[in-house]
């Protein structure tokens, strides 16, 4: 075959088998990645090069690609070859060549020690995946060589050069060993090594580091080298001296970022835990730290307050329990505790005037684990000393979670408020973790607060005082268990004496309401205390989402005392529903979504018969009368006008459309019978809603009205007429294609299953075009989503046995019935999930049960292709398969396990382990 010569980037450069990896041709390709405004020139391009670095010619054209006269770009895409090579491709290189690739690569090394930063990393990280190939038999002191020829005096670079170059690769030679690919059992060989051989390396970086003669650039290079080294899992013993000298630099601002890293990494070693006499001694340089940490927060100096704390709180946070367990040492520790409430506390608003309290969140969760996991008798002891410390945290984290004045949170941007959201969801799991520890006492503490706040006349009211301690209270009110607490009944007095003048406090006092609703229930009296409020609340669209939510949780948990309170819920969502509705903008929608929502959980609230949600079963059970008309029905008839009214602006919102359906499905199967004066009435809202946007759940609650009023002769005029209009829009959906609507196909199959199940007459009609139906079930039967397919199948369980009795049905089926079965036998081929041959088997077993000789002609025909439904499958295998379905007409279970076999010969799983699972 002839060799074709192809330049990179050119057409079909990255399909042909023979590329020219030419020295040319890289710098060609690499000219086009960087400069050719073409995006499909420069992805060519970067395929063409990523064959080139794995190729053989890499070994070549590398070394060519650094030469000095060579830009930047090149030489460094010339380095990463080289690193390539060596990490992935290092069986390739003969054993008698690994001494003159290492000399190689110092001189490189060397020579670029004044160069390019970016070439003489890359390359410093091919030397380092050189040593760890090499290491520990072919080259069993790698680091120490490393220092002693790169502190040789004959070098030609100077030695400021070569000491950067020399940190740079002792700097990489950890970080490629914790990326490495090396196999497991070299790579213990190889830490082993390299654990010893850092006795080559802290003197070096303890020397520079110290030396007042060292120039900043190296003395930053050392801390980073160590931060690397640390990471090696070295004991924490042999960091002492260089962990010391890190604390002596951060007071040099241009080294301050640099030691706090490595500090941070050494302390927080896995291993470290271990020295505990190390430990202790790293306290006292943690608390020499103070007085420049209350420098940086006087001055606004937001780095070095954040700097500080990191290292305070990894001393704290990975070592408490060791230190805790140094009960000699207690004072000390708390000193270090104390230390990190400063930092909980810091002064400012986080995240615009601070950031760095939330760093010490996760250390409070573990010292009081710690704490309260020693035995009882230490645990007393500790409780004692950490029980005002943690009262104070509570008081620190109340004030941190205050919102700033109104004029300044007025200028903060959309992310600043999202953080500080977030910051605060954090402060509440940390209230909710430490009423653990404090327990009922923390709730009295939180009442007495709030009540002396709200009583007293001596200090200006602060409402962002006010809606922080609420917030803690009701942080802890949704997890725990608060029925029992004597503050509850206090509390629910004083909020009616709250002066609401602000969004942020009404969304926590309603939070608040909501989180007690349990109590509530229990102490029925007291909701017409706060109800009040809550509906008050209802109609501010911006307290949607809290006062809803929170007459949600009242409605759910205060079910059986709140009919008479019903009406007057009723009346303000409506009266707000109204003024809503007369002025339609997006933010407006959100509120009449929440509305509708809540409407939809008062009917289910107001079912006063208490049966269960689900009638789909077998049999309609009459359920006794209540007494008086039924509320919802009363409730509904007052809203209907107005759910028409908000349709009328809302018709085109999906959203809202949505809100609507949940209403009525939840109104339909609560009402049953009850509901029938309505049923002409909504079927022609749905069809008004179903025409103008197609969504799944106006199908479903089609279904329902399908399933409970079909079968009543005055219903099934709208009900037929509804049928015919979503059957009609659903299949002019399918000629436009049905992929992107899968909720949509799903649901409609269920409704078309509902009526041959519940209703046959409705497909009696000749405006139906039932050979469409059955042609879109079968497309359906393909999609990927498994529960349309599910749909699908039970669509055709209901359908064939209506063959005899429905005319349309038994055409279509006689016209297209092979159709479905080769549908059906791809479907077990491979073409759908495993999990889902059940379905198809029970289409299998209909077809041979009420179409027999239709069957028994389509299966011998559909099998005799070669290849299909797979081509694992023998003649035979096939010929065995549709003899055993067809004589299967009575028991259905036996049908699905010849489904299963056939389905794994067909993948090519019988007999396999992972058929199990099966």
């Amino acid at each position: 075959m002839e060799r074709r010569e192809e330049q990179p980037g050119s057409a079909g450069a990255g399909a042909a088998p023979a590329l020219d990896f030419t020295v040319e041709n890289v710098e060609k390709a690499l000219h086009q990645l960087y400069y050719d405004p073409n995006i499909e020139n420069k992805n060519l391009a970067q395929k063409w090069l990523m064959q080139a670095q794995v190729s053989p010619q890499a070994w070549h054209f590398s070394w060519q690609l650094l030469q000095p006269d060579k830009v930047p770009e090149i030489q460094y895409f010339g380095a990463s070859a080289l690193h390539i090579k060596i990490s992935r491709y290092w069986s390739d290189i003969p054993t008698d060549q690994y001494e003159s690739l290492k000399a190689q690569l110092f001189t490189q090394i060397t020579r670029f020690a004044s160069g390019s930063k970016i070439v003489l990393t890359r390359l410093c990280v091919a030397l380092a995946s050189l040593a760890l190939s090499m290491m520990p038999d072919a080259w069993p002191c790698a680091v120490a060589d490393m220092v002693r020829l790169f502190q040789a005096e004959d070098s030609p670079v100077d030695g400021q050069g070569r000491c950067l170059a020399l940190l740079e690769l002792l700097t990489v030679l950890p970080e490629e060993f914790q990326t490495s690919r090396l196999p497991q059992y070299r790579k213990g060989l190889v830490r082993t090594s390299l654990a010893v051989e850092c006795g080559a390396v802290f003197p070096l970086l303890g020397q520079l580091l110290q030396q007042p003669s060292s120039p900043s650039c190296v003395r930053q290079k050392v801390l980073k080298c160590f931060s690397s080294w640390v990471q090696l899992e070295v004991p924490l013993q042999d960091c002492e001296a260089l962990i010391q000298a890190a604390f002596a630099a951060l007071q040099d601002s241009e080294l301050f970022d640099s030691s706090v890293e490595a500090i941070v990494n050494a302390i927080s070693q896995p291993d470290a835990q271990r020295y505990v006499n190390t430990l202790l001694k790293l306290i006292p340089l943690v608390l020499g730290l103070q007085e420049q940490l209350r420098q940086a927060v006087q001055n606004g100096d937001m780095e070095t307050s954040h700097g500080i704390c990191r290292i305070a709180v990894a001393l704290g946070e990975n070592h408490s329990r060791a230190l805790l367990d140094q009960v000699e040492h207690w004072q000390s520790f708390l000193a270090l505790v104390n230390m990190i409430m400063f930092c909980t506390g810091i002064p400012g608003h986080y995240p615009v005037n601070e950031t760095t309290s939330s760093l010490t969140l996760t250390f409070w969760y573990t010292l009081q684990d710690d704490i309260l996991s020693f035995e009882a008798e230490k645990q007393a002891v500790y409780q004692q000393v950490y029980r005002p410390v943690y009262f104070q945290l509570v008081d620190v984290l109340l004030h941190k979670a205050q919102f700033p004045s109104d004029e300044e949170y007025g200028f903060w941007s959309s992310d600043e408020k999202e953080q500080f959201r977030i910051y605060r969801v954090d402060i509440s799991d940390t209230l909710m973790y430490v009423y653990e520890m404090l327990g009922a006492e923390l709730l009295s503490n939180l009442y007495d607060k709030l009540g002396r706040l709200l009583t007293s006349s001596e200090e200006p009211y602060s409402w962002q005082h006010t809606e922080a301690l609420l917030y803690g209270f009701q942080s802890i009110a949704e997890t725990i268990d608060v029925n029992y607490s004597d503050v509850v009944p206090g509390l629910i007095g004083l909020i009616p004496r709250i002066s609401i003048s602000n969004v942020q406090l009404a969304d926590t006092v309603m939070f608040t309401i909501g989180a007690l609703s349990e109590w509530l229930a229990d102490h029925p009296v007291m909701i017409n205390s706060v109800l009040p409020l809550v509906l008050h609340a209802l109609g501010n669209p911006e307290l949607s989402v809290s006062s809803v939510s929170t007459l949600k949780k009242i409605c759910r948990e205060c079910k059986y005392d709140l009919p008479p309170y019903a009406a007057n819920i009723v009346a303000v969502s409506q009266d707000v529903l109204m003024k809503q509705i007369h002025k339609p903008n997006p933010s407006n929608k959100l509120a009449i979504v929440h509305i509708l929502g809540l409407l939809s959980n008062l009917f289910t609230t107001l079912d006063v018969s208490h049966h269960e949600d689900d009638h789909e079963g077998p049999e309609l059970r009459k359920l006794p009368v209540p007494q008086g008309p039924n509320p919802v029905v009363v409730v509904l008839q007052q809203v209907f006008q107005l759910i028409q009214k908000v349709l009328s602006k809302w018709l085109n919102d999906a959203q809202v459309v949505e809100a609507v359906c949940a209403i009525f499905e939840k109104s339909v199967k609560t009402l049953l019978d009850d509901f029938a004066p309505m049923v002409p009435q909504l079927c022609e809202m749905l069809g008004r809603m179903y025409s103008t946007i197609p969504q799944a759940s106006a199908l479903d609650l089609t279904r329902q009205l399908v399933h409970i009023f079909a079968h009543e002769p005055a219903h099934f005029p709208p009900i037929e007429a509804l049928f015919l209009l979503v059957t009609s829009i659903t299949l002019t959906l399918f000629q436009q294609g049905p992929r992107d609507h899968p909720d949509i196909v799903d649901s409609f199959m269920q409704l078309l299953a509902q009526a041959l199940k519940r209703k046959p007459d409705l497909f009696l009609c000749e405006r139906l075009d039932v050979k469409a139906v059955f042609q879109c079930a079968v497309l359906a039967l393909k999609f990927p989503e498994a529960p349309t397919v599910k749909a699908s199948c039970g669509f055709f369980t209901e359908l064939l046995p209506r063959c005899g009795e429905i005319e349309s049905v038994g055409k279509v089926v006689q016209e297209d019935g092979r159709m479905l079965l080769i549908a059906v036998l791809e479907a077990i081929g491979g073409q759908a999930s495993r999990s889902l041959m059940d379905c198809f088997a029970d289409i299998l077993f209909a077809l041979n049960k009420h179409c027999f000789s239709l069957l028994s002609m389509w299966i011998k025909e559909a099998l005799q292709p070669p290849g299909f439904p797979s081509a694992r499958l023998s003649p035979e295998q096939k010929d065995t398969f549709s003899q055993q379905i067809l004589r299967e007409r009575v028991n259905k279970r036996r049908v699905k396990e010849m489904v299963k076999e056939f389905t794994l010969l067909c993948r090519g799983l019988h007999g396999t382990d992972y058929t199990a699972d099966y």
